[in-house]
């Protein structure tokens, strides 16, 4: 969620572009004073860009960033560090925007991936339904988000229950949980897919294959180039990312 246009949405914590040598040499975690977890670079905590210490609320998913860290090498190379990007927005940015945030989260639930199905060809469509159709059953069953599907493009509002219930969820969420979910949510482009892996019933790789339906039967057709792997292997691994993400959180 990182579009400048939308006033009140909060741009993703961008770690230094600048090139920082490695300063560090032994990277571990610890219980923090004020609690939670810190990561710790030679028994100290590093900062987040607004200077706020790096703590996180389990003890896992402080592993997660430190592990991070220790990957590093003569160079910190932000783009190898997902997770700390994840823990510095939490920190330094999800806090002020919580309800701009979920309301975006909810406006996805309106126009969910999963709710629109091919009108053709028909292998297509059946796969959307078989696929994607155990999904809207498991919102509807498990989060009490009843989403109807529709064949085309032409949009169609969904139950304002719906669309409130999918924020009352994102807005009980702590600013960690709630930073995975604003990040899954737009690269899946399905609320039902993002919130079935915060809760642990899909797997983050797998909810990615399950946006993707009509992009890899294009794929099936006419083959895929060597960037476009490049693209949706490294969206691939942000799914999965995120899958650990929120499990660290559990």
């Amino acid at each position: 969620m990182t579009d400048s246009n939308t006033p009140h949405r909060p741009r993703f914590v961008e770690l230094s572009p600048d090139r920082v040598s490695r300063f560090w040499t032994a990277v571990s975690v610890g219980p923090h004073a004020n609690g939670g977890w810190a990561v710790l670079l030679d028994g100290r905590t590093p900062k987040t860009p607004a200077k706020a210490p790096l703590v996180l609320p389990s003890q896992a998913a402080a592993q997660l960033v430190a592990d991070e860290w220790a990957a590093q090498g003569q160079f910190l190379d932000p783009s190898t560090m997902p997770a700390t990007r994840l823990a510095s927005t939490a920190i330094d940015r999800i806090g002020q925007a919580r309800e701009p945030v979920s309301d975006e989260i909810a406006a996805y639930a309106g126009s969910d991936v999963v709710c629109y199905l091919a009108e053709h060809p028909t292998p297509l469509v059946e796969r959307q339904r078989r696929e994607w159709g155990p999904w809207r059953d498991w919102a509807a069953r498990e989060m009490g988000v009843a989403l109807e599907p529709v064949a085309g493009i032409v949009h169609r509002p969904q139950s304002p229950d719906a669309i409130a219930r999918v924020k009352a969820h994102a807005m009980a969420m702590d600013d960690f949980r709630l930073t995975g979910l604003a990040t899954a949510v737009p690269l899946l482009g399905s609320a039902v897919l993002a919130l079935a892996v915060e809760q642990g019933a899909l797997a983050g790789g797998a909810a990615f294959e399950l946006s993707r339906i009509d992009e890899l039967f294009q794929e099936e057709q006419w083959g895929v180039d060597a960037e476009a792997a490049e693209r949706t292997q490294a969206r691939r691994a942000e799914a999965e990312l995120l899958d650990r993400w929120f499990r660290t959180l559990d």
